[in-house]
């Protein structure tokens, strides 16, 4: 029997062509479709969308801002395992009681200020009436002891809220750049650095605060030998035997001309620094200004201009009607056979007394 062979039609391979053109065809159709019916209940997607994150704001995604960039990016090193929020950028010098509630101010509103210290025990007494004349309420106490003694300190009324930090013969400047790093004085108005030598019969802090506050000043300090006016931007100082002040020709410290047009320091714009007053955000510009081995700050108050938020001449000033006596005592530095019951300038009981009865005694003292 023979086999019989039937000859079917061969299939022709289909064009490579074909197929991506086909494919292509059929994505396009796909994404039209499907981008009709997102436009189409794009209003219903959105409606459904607000409903359920306001059922459950869990879901919300936060906006991605520079803010929140940098929030995640810029954490201190260390820190990055920690739930956010566990690690504050800022912090402050008040503390906190081991038990019971918190003590409340009587205007927890109003901003509250710094007055930081270089002091010694000899000068105590002196240091006591320095304080009292800034209310518990608007002012932390803070002391940088250069002696050493801290106990002598607890029997005065406000040492225990006062903050004591103690190290051998440094300076505010040393306290300063240690322990007033920006971020954790940023809840201060004003940083008061002030040296201990100072009478302050005639001065009070609060009307110091509204003046510096109503003038914008963002760095100044209580003068040494007022002027009539409030607050002046201009340096002048008072020639020897003259009770007024004047600009003069020349200023010693730096021989540098000074004229009626003058707007740079020396001449204008600076204070020195036995007790000058810094907004917070002139103090966050003037911490960086402070080397590590800074001592006496010598030159520091000519560099202050940078330090002023803007111009020099309106946001620098010296309060006159706010003003503090500058004994001059040698303390921290000074002489060590020379006691102070033996330094001429030592506030005695006669310069109180005259203080008190408002005798002029400010011609007897040097003006910045």
């Amino acid at each position: 029997m023979k086999n019989t062979y039937v000859n079917l039609p061969r299939k022709r391979p289909t064009s490579v062509l074909c197929i991506i053109l086909f494919g292509a065809i059929l994505v396009s159709s796909t994404f039209f479709i499907a981008g009709a019916i997102i436009g189409v209940n794009h209003k219903q997607l959105q409606q459904l969308r607000a409903i359920v994150v306001q059922k459950f704001p869990e879901l919300q995604k936060p906006e991605v801002t520079p803010t929140n960039v940098c929030q995640n990016q810029c954490s201190p090193d260390g820190s990055e395992a920690l739930p956010k929020g566990i690690v504050a950028k800022t912090s402050d010098l008040e503390m906190r009681p081991l038990w019971g509630p918190r003590k409340k101010r009587k205007n927890p509103k109003a901003p509250m200020s710094l007055l930081a210290m270089a002091v010694g025990k000899k000068q105590k007494a002196n240091v006591n009436e320095m304080i009292k004349k800034f209310p518990s309420d608007d002012f932390v106490i803070m002391l940088f002891h250069y002696d050493g003694i801290v106990d002598d300190w607890k029997d005065l009324e406000w040492s225990s809220r006062a903050i004591h930090l103690s190290a051998i013969s440094q300076t505010k400047w040393w306290f300063a750049k240690r322990f007033l790093h920006p971020d954790v004085v940023s809840e201060y108005a004003y940083i008061f650095l002030w040296d201990e030598d100072l009478g302050v019969q005639n001065f009070d802090a609060g009307r110091y605060v509204s003046i510096i506050r109503n003038e914008g000043l963002h760095i100044s300090q209580p003068a040494l030998d007022p002027e009539k006016s409030e607050v002046h931007h201009e340096m002048t100082t008072r020639e020897k035997g003259s009770t007024v002040h004047r600009r003069i020709e020349r200023m010693s410290r730096s021989k540098k001309n000074c004229y009626r047009n003058s707007t740079d320091p020396p001449c204008t714009g600076w204070v020195e620094m036995m007790a000058p007053v810094f907004s917070k955000e002139a103090w966050r510009c003037v911490w960086y200004m402070i080397q590590n081995d800074l001592i006496h700050a010598w030159g520091l108050d000519m560099q202050l201009g940078y330090c002023a938020q803007g111009n020099r001449t309106q946001y620098i000033g010296i309060v006159d009607s706010e003003y503090v006596v500058h004994y001059g005592l040698p303390t921290l530095g000074g002489s060590e056979n020379k006691t102070n019951s033996e330094s001429p300038k030592q506030p005695t009981q006669d310069t109180v007394s005259l203080e008190s009865n408002h005798i002029d005694i400010r011609t007897e003292k040097a003006v910045i």
